[in-house]
């Protein structure tokens, strides 16, 4: 009887084990680290939105994985701005650039600041109106955090 009793008490402890042992690992989206973005402008025309924000990137900052519903532009003020794209390519954008991302979540990308001084980017955004400026997403299978 006490045998049983094992048995019973032991079958949930193992069935859990075993469940977390193969469940697929959830990728996570990476949140912005040491970023302030500050809306400049904002209008509604026509149903589409027109978007300006100042973006700083204090050193060792990065925005995270995202991507933009829209069509998105602007201008590296200050600073060296390293952007990894969804090949895990690097593009680097240094002070006076013109930096361009495609639109949807084919065009996933990180920027990041590896210099020394804070990246300042005036970045404008054309969207459907009430879409949110960028979508978090886990990085590219291969790429870093």
């Amino acid at each position: 009887m006490k045998l049983v009793r094992w048995y019973v008490l032991a079958l949930p402890v193992v069935l859990t084990a075993a469940t977390a042992a193969v469940a697929p690992s959830v990728a996570v989206a990476t949140a912005p680290v040491n970023v302030d973005a500050v809306v400049i402008n904002q209008s509604t025309v026509d149903g589409v939105d027109y978007i300006t924000k100042r973006i700083t990137i204090q050193p060792g900052g990065s925005t995270g994985w995202h991507y933009h519903e829209g069509r998105t532009f602007g201008v590296v003020r200050e600073g060296t701005l390293t952007r990894t794209m969804e090949d895990c390519r690097d593009v680097v954008d240094p002070t006076g650039a013109a930096v361009t991302e495609g639109s949807g979540s084919d065009h996933v990308h990180n920027g990041r600041n590896l210099g020394p001084v804070p990246v300042v980017l005036w970045v404008d955004y054309i969207l459907p109106a009430g879409t949110p400026t960028s979508f978090d997403v886990p990085p590219p299978p291969g790429c870093p955090n």
